[in-house]
């Protein structure tokens, strides 16, 4: 039987602030000058990443205001993994 991977429980505002994380990263690696080829997908890519980044403010702003001081690296570095994010990062740093 295989092993049944369960995602970490998060609060909304930090499942958004990882979504948005995440969304964050890829906008950059779409936009990697040493990876795109291609000026207007670039283009896309950075506006979206401003749309992306100004939500990744807001779940972290929503978390301060509730009180929510500490980040639990554990936990979200945890979920994270689940997500794949590693692979998910090296677009945005440079080709070998």
């Amino acid at each position: 039987m295989a092993d049944i991977v369960r995602m970490p429980a998060l609060t909304g505002a930090e499942a958004d602030m990882v979504d948005e994380y995440l969304n964050c990263v890829d906008c950059l690696g779409r936009s990697n000058p040493a990876r795109v080829d291609d000026t207007y997908a670039a283009l896309v890519a950075a506006q979206k990443l401003a749309a992306h980044a100004a939500r990744l403010r807001d779940a972290l702003t929503l978390m301060f205001e509730r009180g929510e001081r500490e980040i639990h690296t554990g936990t979200l570095g945890r979920t994270l993994r689940l997500l794949d994010a590693g692979r998910r990062a090296t677009r945005v740093a440079p080709p070998p």
